[in-house]
């Protein structure tokens, strides 16, 4: 059961039926693999892309400035 992410944390409480443990939640790494997919996502875009993307995100910041 391990190869299908079922390890100690879940697996105990599974065998005798119960709820099974909890595994815990760790923000900072969940923030951490957001930001390198973020940073990937990016590099491999092509520079069109990137362009219409920087584009996008300063139209945006212009019109919550004109919105504040």
């Amino acid at each position: 059961m391990v190869e299908y992410g079922n390890g100690i944390s879940q697996g105990a409480g599974q065998v005798g039926g119960g709820g099974g443990g909890g595994g815990s939640v760790d923000v900072g790494r969940a923030i951490g693999d957001w930001v390198a997919s973020a940073q990937h996502t990016i590099s491999t875009m092509p520079a069109w892309e990137l362009a219409v993307v920087v584009a996008a995100v300063i139209a945006g910041l212009f019109l919550i400035r004109r919105l504040i």
